[in-house]
C-alpha cells in the first residue's frame, strides 16, 4: 500500500535501509576533549538506529573547518576511533550510518581557529549570523578570503575525511554544501565575489562543491557518496540571486559523478517551505539517483510525496531529538514528545538521552 511506502526498504548506493526515514544531521555540541564523540554519543545514535539511514551530526574536516564549540572532528586518531564506538553502536541495533562532513568557512570565531586566526571565506563578507562558542552565542568573526592556492588543501581535507570515516566504520558520507556553510558560500554570489577561477559565473561558483564531491567520490566510491544542498534557505546569513540556475547546473554535475544521493533542504532551514520561488522537481528530474526531501515533513506529506515520486527518501531532523523511537511512533501515529529547547546545545545526558521511549516504563 502507498501509504506504507515510508516503512519499506530501500537500496541506497551501496547501503541497504530497512526503511525510507533518514535521521537528518543534528548539531548538539557534546564531543569529549580533543573534539572525540564519547560513550554519550554512542549511546544517542544507538537509540536512534530504526532510522532507515542515520546522518551523524555534521563534523568537521579540520581544525580550521570548526565554527561551533564542542563539535566532533574526524582529522585526528583519537576522533576516528571515537567514531569506530559509535558506529559499532549503531552497527550492533541493525542500523545504518554516514558522516557529514563539514567545512563552515565564514561561520566560525576566532577563539576556535588555529593560533586565534580569522575564519576563511570565499570573500571577506562578514556573515550577519551568530555562533556557539565560550559557552555563549555570539557574532561571527570577520572572514579573510581565501587564496587560491588554499583550495585544493581544503579539497584534500574532504578527501582525507572521507578515507577516516570508512575507517571510523561510517556506510558512507554526505559532503556539507547547506546552511550557509564554506562550499555554499562559494556557490552564492551573496557571499562570494571572487574575480578568479572559482567566483563571477555560475560554474565558477560552483566549482569548489563539485571538486570536493568529485574528490570524496573517488576515495571512497561515489556509491558511498552523497551531498547535501539547500538552494534557498537564507541559513547564516547567505542569499543567491539565481538559485534556479544555480542549482540546476549544480544538480546536472552531480549527475555526471553518479553520486549515491543528493539531500535536499526544500524551503528555509527549519523553517517555512514556500519562502521563495523554485523548483524542486527540476532537480529531481535531473537526477537518476536517490532524492533525499528534507523540511517539515509529517507523516502525511512524506507519504504523499513518496507515492507521487517526488522524493526517495524523507529526512526528519528535530523530532528525532525528544523522540528515539521516531520511527515507532510514526509507525503508530503515535504522539510525539516535545524537545527541551535549554540542553539542545552542550551538556551531557539530560536532553540528549534521556528521553524517554513510547514504551518505556517510568524509571527505567
Amino acid at each position: 500500500m502507498t501509504s506504507n511506502m515510508l516503512f519499506e526498504p530501500y537500496t541506497l548506493g551501496a547501503i541497504q535501509l530497512s526503511n525510507r526515514i533518514v535521521m537528518a544531521p543534528l548539531t548538539r555540541n557534546r564531543a569529549g576533549p580533543g573534539l572525540v564523540p564519547g560513550d554519550l554519543t554512542a549511546e544517542y545514535y544507538a537509540q536512534r538506529a530504526s532510522a532507515g539511514l542515520v546522518i551523524a551530526e555534521a563534523t568537521q574536516v579540520s581544525q580550521q573547518a570548526q565554527g561551533y564549540q564542542d563539535t566532533p572532528g574526524i582529522y585526528t586518531r583519537d576522533q576516528i576511533e571515537g567514531w569506530r564506538k559509535v558506529t559499532a553502536a549503531v552497527h550492533a541495533k541493525g542500523g545504518r550510518m554516514v558522516l557529514q562532513l563539514w567545512h563552515v568557512g565564514r561561520v566560525s570565531h576566532v577563539d576556535l581557529q588555529p593560533d586565534g586566526g580569522q575564519p576563511v571565506a570565499p570573500s571577506a563578507i562578514r556573515a550577519d549570523t551568530k555562533t556557539f562558542v565560550n559557552n555563549a552565542f555570539v557574532d561571527v568573526s570577520q572572514p579573510r578570503a581565501l587564496e587560491i592556492d588554499e583550495l585544493a588543501g581544503i579539497v584534500d581535507d574532504f578527501r582525507q575525511a572521507a578515507s577516516n570515516a570508512i575507517a571510523a566504520g561510517f556506510d558512507g558520507v554526505e559532503v556539507h554544501g547547506a546552511n550557509g556553510y564554506l562550499l555554499e558560500q562559494f556557490a552564492k554570489d551573496g557571499a562570494n565575489i571572487r574575480t578568479d577561477a572559482y567566483g563571477g559565473s555560475v560554474e565558477n561558483r560552483a566549482r569548489l562543491m563539485l571538486e570536493v564531491t568529485a574528490a570524496v567520490a573517488q576515495e571512497i566510491g561515489p556509491d558511498r557518496t552523497g551531498i547535501r544542498i539547500s538552494p534557498v534557505s537564507p541559513a547564516n546569513g547567505i542569499a543567491c540571486s539565481d538559485p534556479q540556475a544555480q542549482y540546476d547546473y549544480i544538480v546536472d554535475q552531480l549527475e555526471a559523478l553518479g553520486i549515491a544521493y543528493i539531500h535536499v533542504v526544500e524551503g528555509a532551514t527549519g523553517g517555512p517551505r514556500d519562502i521563495a520561488p523554485f523548483d524542486y522537481g527540476s532537480l529531481r528530474r535531473r537526477f537518476s539517483k536517490t532524492y533525499i526531501a528534507n523540511n517539515g515533513y509529517d507523516l502525511g506529506l512524506a507519504t504523499a510525496h513518496l507515492s507521487e515520486g517526488k522524493a526517495d527518501l524523507i529526512a526528519f531532523g528535530r523530532p528525532f531529538i525528544a523522540n528515539p523511537d521516531f520511527v515507532e511512533r510514526l509507525r503508530s501515529s503515535a504522539p510525539l514528545a516535545e524537545i527541551d529547547p535549554t540542553t539542545l546545545y552542550g551538556g551531557g545526558a539530560a536532553g540528549y538521552t534521556d528521553y524517554p521511549r513510547l514504551t518505556q516504563a517510568p524509571g527505567t
